[in-house]
């Protein structure tokens, strides 16, 4: 019998607040000098006490709130004892058995739902950093304070692919919300894979812990290579060892990096310096009122409109992506609103701007793409002004920012309609080409495909396809 996999996930989103969690040291630290965002609580010095930020209480609600989770009721802080040299205090502020939000649930479509364990508030530690061959450590003590939310999953995924989705739809929300930028690369998101393997019918087996996976690559491969690795072990007659471990990036591989610490090791125990915190239902109801629409709300409503699912849900999960085409759709013409014009938009969106963009190594928010330029676009081809191929040629000026309907009239690029003109081409075609026009004549209709190309060029892209694929028919005796 194979093994199977069971995975649990720890999330930590550093959110959005303008200071830190228990001072007022400014929070948006990156990009400066290392310890230059640093005050007297964040460096653990003797007399401070902590102040807790409401800010980041109401993120983490709206958070617990967008999960499903249950927020209401009393919530409280704990330290959490351990040293090491980027905890200043030799402890960190973090909730124990009274998290902010509980019990809360993902729904991820077809790869099932994942339970939501609990959500808490917690504070970051520092950075430390180990130059190669070098003796020493470097610590930068910018992050320390920063607010974090930690999501613990119950131990619901069982691959690699569900453990992606679950992360980019998390992220999604976290950027829907506002409540974090969820960013992978600058460590505004990090995750921590549990997992074990079983045989179907019997118990859990021993589970190890990846830490600090900074990309929801890392966290994909990171899940494979420990299933392989792990297989290959019981297989042999091998034992698994609750182990901590990293994962090389290099390398591919995770490895040994301590012993795992069990609960009781961080001797938790109430803050005594912070009361707790009663969440009202007032307070709920407050915090719900402001809260924008959600990716699973966005992906309902695009499918409502016509989009097709994997394209609605491509747009759901990406706030910039998603801003633009709910602006292009609000502006299109009345008259082209119907009729697959949503899925039409998001072809182009999905297709043409984010290609295009790509071969640019442009971020879409680095474009000066104005929403309503591009619905412009999109109406002026659905409307048959101007070809597919016009469209194409524009999208660059497009993107930006020109208005795509004053190109088309300063440059007159409206569709040729004067079939004397498109049957000209034709002919001129038909002539330079006369062993296809044999071929089609002699039964190899396919082969007229070859005239169409010369047609449009002579017509400058502005002739509509299908008429001139009409009059060249007519002109073929076909």
């Amino acid at each position: 019998m194979s093994y199977q996999a069971v995975i649990g996930l720890e999330v930590h989103l550093q959110l959005k607040t303008r200071s830190k969690i228990f001072s007022a040291c400014p929070a948006d630290y990156h990009g400066a000098e290392p310890n230059t965002y640093t005050d007297p609580l964040t460096l653990g010095l003797p007399g401070t006490l902590p102040t807790l930020n409401r800010q980041a209480v109401e993120l983490a609600l709206m958070f617990g709130l967008a999960l499903g989770c249950d927020v209401a009721g009393p919530t409280q802080f704990h330290r959490k004892n351990y040293f090491y040299p980027d905890a200043p205090k030799n402890f960190q502020l973090s909730q124990y058995d009274r998290p902010i939000a509980r019990d809360g649930v993902l729904d991820l479509g077809a790869l099932g739902r994942v339970r939501i364990k609990r959500a808490h508030l917690e504070d970051d530690a520092g950075k430390l950093t180990h130059p190669t061959y070098a003796p020493y450590s470097l610590l930068d003590l910018n992050r320390a304070g920063s607010p974090l939310i930690e999501m613990v999953t119950e131990a619901d995924i069982t691959s690699a692919e569900q453990a992606r989705a679950f992360l980019e739809s998390v992220q999604a929300i976290a950027q829907a919300l506002g409540v974090s930028d969820a960013t992978p690369e600058e460590g505004k998101m990090r995750c921590d894979v549990n997992l074990s393997l079983h045989r179907a019918g019997e118990p859990w087996g021993t589970k190890v812990e990846v830490k600090n996976l900074n990309s929801f690559r890392s966290v994909a491969r990171a899940i494979e290579f420990e299933t392989a690795r792990q297989t290959r072990v019981l297989s042999g007659g091998g034992r698994i060892t609750q182990d901590t471990l990293g994962w090389d990036e290099g390398g591919q591989k995770t490895f040994v990096m301590r012993t795992k610490e069990g609960e009781a090791d961080y001797r938790y125990f109430p803050e005594p310096d912070l009361p707790p915190l009663d969440i009202t239902p007032e307070w709920i109801e407050q915090v719900r009122v402001r809260m924008p629409e959600l990716p699973a709300q966005k992906h309902a409503r695009y499918v409502a409109a016509g989009v097709r699912d994997a394209d609605a849900r491509t747009l759901s999960l990406d706030v910039p992506l998603s801003r633009v085409y709910d602006e292009a759709l609000q502006a299109a013409p009345g008259d082209v609103a119907q009729g697959g014009f949503a899925q039409k938009l998001a072809n182009w969106l999905l297709t043409d701007v984010t290609g295009h963009l790509a071969a640019q190594e442009q971020p879409l928010s680095g474009a000066a793409l104005r929403p309503a330029h591009l619905a412009a676009l999109v109406a002026l081809v659905e409307a048959g002004t101007i070809s597919g191929r016009v469209a194409k040629d524009l999208l660059p000026e497009v993107l930006a920012g020109q208005d795509p309907q004053a190109l088309v009239a300063q440059r007159g690029l409206s569709v040729v309609t004067d079939t004397a003109a498109i049957d000209a081409a034709i002919d001129a075609a038909m002539q330079a080409d006369p062993a296809t026009v044999a071929k089609v004549q002699g039964g190899n209709t396919k082969a007229m495909n070859a005239l169409l190309g010369p047609v449009m060029k002579a017509m400058n892209g502005q002739a509509r396809p299908e008429v001139v694929r009409e009059r060249l028919s007519a002109k073929l005796g076909l």
